[in-house]
């Protein structure tokens, strides 16, 4: 029996990865341990509880306005003890957190065989998204396993050099949580309360959109709810105080704006499949709308995730205000565009990535 390690820390990394810690567990081939570093601490909490995975390991790194330095070292001086003891056969680390980074050169130090999750996204751009371009890229130098999610991932790490028996494409797993969370008898007092109108769900936290950028964001988001009394937001705020003062600065006064704590995965993902439009700068978000069918506006200049482009699922707006405004209400007056990007094709899986990935290490092991 191969011992399997997943190590993760953030809300994102845990959506993903919990369907396939689920899918281990139950493989007659696997012992699998977990470790959580506790990255995100609150939201990362509501996503385990949520998929019932109990952490054999929690790292508990995450401190109030913690640094890229902070989570980096402390990573990397707490997970060695753990990696000694449990000497794992392989660890999986998903997508492109400090977390999978850290975990990695940790592992590579240690000489312990790394399976990436996610791997061969790429926007070649060092700064966007940032650190996330570089984390990805660095832990595909380490990894010995690349389970890619679409095959422009697995072309990207064959042009970098990666060996080709070493990528698998299997899908995203995220897919793989949605067959497991979205509901038609779902209920919830932000569903019921957008009802009547066209919801617009939005999500913004990244790290390069802080500042004068969310202004001119949530500047523009504003403007199109003022002027269409039909549309209702509900914004789940990220836990940084920068984007909370930002959005508060910009709704506040429009009660059809509701600016609420994070949700689970489960609320989560029930009023995404209830929303008329998403518009987000999150990574994960791209792939899960698409798959509801969704339109998705990009409030990024630069996207990993290109399928959803060409599949015509995603639109890339960037974050001046006018662009975004003028995409919006595109969208909410021209029923043509909105049926043409609600009608793409999924390019992103079919909720089977998890079993994919566990029958590959069955044989790689």
């Amino acid at each position: 029996m191969k011992k399997v390690m997943l190590i993760f820390g953030t809300r994102p990394e845990a959506i993903k990865m919990c369907p396939l810690v689920h899918v281990l567990e139950n493989h007659p081939a696997f012992r699998t341990v977990v470790c959580v570093t506790g990255q995100h601490r609150q939201m990362l909490d509501q996503i385990l509880d949520c998929f019932q995975v109990t952490p054999q390991y929690d790292l508990c790194i995450m401190q109030q306005k913690q640094t890229l330095f902070d989570v980096t070292v402390n990573i990397l001086l707490n997970i060695r003890a753990i990696l000694e003891t449990e000497q794992p056969d392989v660890v999986l680390v998903h997508g492109d957190t400090s977390t999978a980074f850290v975990t990695s050169l940790a592992c590579f130090y240690l000489r312990i065989p790394v399976g990436h999750v996610e791997a061969g996204l790429r926007t070649y751009n060092l700064h966007s998204p940032f650190p996330e371009e570089f984390n990805r890229q660095a832990v595909d130098l380490i990894a010995k396993f690349y389970f890619a999610p679409t095959d422009r991932s697995r072309q990207n790490l064959i042009r970098e050099g990666k060996p080709e028996k070493s990528i698998f494409v299997t899908g995203n797993t995220v897919i793989d949580a949605l067959a497991t969370t979205v509901r038609a008898d779902y209920s919830h007092p932000e569903i019921e309360w957008a009802k009547g109108g066209r919801l617009i769900l939005l999500t913004a936290h990244r790290r390069e959109n802080l500042g004068l950028p969310m202004r001119h964001m949530f500047t523009a988001i504003r403007r199109v709810v003022d002027e269409t009394p039909d549309v209702k937001l509900i914004y789940p705020m990220h836990m940084n105080p920068s984007v909370r003062e930002t959005a508060r600065r910009c709704f506040t006064g429009q009660d059809r704006i509701h600016m609420i704590e994070p949700m689970d995965v489960l609320d989560f993902h029930n009023v995404m499949a209830r929303a008329y439009l998403i518009m987000t700068d999150s990574g994960g978000i791209q792939e899960e709308a698409p798959s509801l069918g969704k339109p998705v506006l990009v409030m990024r200049d630069t996207t990993e995730r290109p399928e959803g482009l060409e599949a015509g699922t995603l639109r890339l707006v960037g974050t001046g205000e006018q662009p975004i405004y003028e995409a919006v209400m595109e969208l909410l007056q021209n029923p043509d565009k909105y049926h043409e990007m609600e009608g793409a094709t999924n390019p992103y899986g079919d909720g089977h990535a998890s079993e994919r990935i566990a029958e590959i290490l069955e044989t790689q092991l």
